[in-house]
């Protein structure tokens, strides 16, 4: 038996649409990574500074974090500051609100062995909050429908229903990377509804082994993502599409290519990582073979260099301003105002196409033309 549940609340989006994949992966060894380690040491921040600002005992981790650095202080401070104003918005609901700060969370009730953790659970009376602190960069999270969130949101309700009157539910990532702080509300009674029409049954069959594959946006987190054959059936399906009439895509056509293209690259990119660690550890696949790759060259000794070039009466060093993070950090944050408030500016960022859901503003292609323009 894994020592993680079959189903749980953060793989939740992918096996509630797939449920053969539950046992699959339960049965793949988790892989650390650096960024998962950053972001367990960034929770534990977090939940250090929150538990010190509302006056509980907690242990300063900083000392022990390996991945510690300004941005990261910056961050959870960000996200202490996020929390107590949904703390004093509580306050106004009800004179003691429940806070719950990494609150383990059970909803077993319709997920068997089902629990997580909360990072922020706040309950006053007609509102349940959860926030999630997401540290990654990679992927925009998103609160809407997010099944993690709406897990943990039943695990409270399972829990502290029968001593609040809660009618609605807030759930909110807060992602400070990414700039991103989304908040989704739901009716307990909608809530409730999903968890019996949707979630339960998936979770039958999840923990059953049955149901079936179904590959789309939720794979990247699949531990088998680059072996799977329905992953793979789908994705050269969409690349075999017939699209000889006419001659050149139509617009309406690339429109419906556009949404499918990252997945494809993804799958593609997961595929050729995957052979390349097989291929390392022995595999030989037909018509390939293991090679060195280009590198460059490298100083085996800087400080020799420097010395060497600085007794033939060079200088070795290039200088150079530092950039705005590092700057920050130098002078702190006070003093950075003070100095630079007025010489800081956010230039515009590249046009990116991206779907219509996005919630950034649209891109004026006319305003901007003639602002560069104007600026040559």
């Amino acid at each position: 038996m894994p020592k993680h549940a079959v189903c749980s609340a953060s793989s939740s989006a992918r096996w509630i649409v797939c449920t053969r994949s539950a046992i699959l992966n339960a049965e793949v060894a988790d892989r650390g990574s650096p960024y998962a380690q950053e972001g367990t040491e960034a929770h534990s921040l977090c939940e250090y500074l929150l538990k010190k600002v509302l006056g509980r005992p907690a242990n300063d981790p900083v000392s022990h974090l390996s991945h510690y650095s300004q941005e990261m202080q910056d961050c959870a401070e960000g996200y202490r500051d996020f929390v107590m104003e949904q703390v004093e918005e509580a306050k106004k609901l009800c004179h003691d609100p429940f806070i719950g700060i990494e609150q383990r969370l059970d909803f077993s009730r319709w997920v068997p062995e089902g629990f997580g953790t909360g990072d922020c659970v706040i309950i006053a009376d007609g509102l349940l909050q959860i926030t999630d602190y997401k540290n990654g960069v990679g992927v925009l999270v998103s609160a809407t429908e997010n099944s993690q969130l709406m897990c943990y949101a039943l695990g409270a309700l399972d829990t502290f229903g029968m001593l609040y009157d809660i009618k609605q539910v807030r759930l909110t990532i807060y992602q400070p990377r990414r700039e991103n702080v989304d908040s989704w509300e739901i009716s307990t009674e909608k809530l409730l509804k999903w968890a019996d029409t949707v979630l339960a049954p998936a979770a039958k069959l999840a923990v059953a082994g049955k149901g079936e594959f179904q590959a789309g946006d939720h794979c990247k987190f699949c531990k088998v993502k680059a072996t799977c054959r329905a992953r793979a059936e789908y994705n050269l399906d969409i690349s075999n599409d017939d699209f000889q009439e006419p001659a050149e895509l139509t617009n309406e056509e690339i429109a419906a290519i556009l949404p499918l293209l990252d997945g494809i690259v993804s799958w593609a990119s997961d595929v050729q990582e995957y052979a390349l660690q097989q291929a390392l550890s022995g595999t030989h696949y037909y018509g390939y073979k293991l090679v060195e790759g280009r590198a460059n060259r490298k100083y085996t000794d800087e400080d020799a260099v420097a010395q060497a070039v600085q007794k033939a009466g060079y200088d070795p060093y290039e200088k150079k301003l530092l950039g705005i993070t590092a700057m920050t950090k130098k002078l702190g944050k006070k003093q950075f105002e003070e100095l630079l408030a007025g010489l800081i500016i956010k230039p515009h960022g590249k046009p990116v196409l991206v779907a219509e859901s996005d919630k950034r503003p649209e891109y004026n292609t006319v305003t901007n033309a003639d602002f560069e323009q104007t600026e040559e």
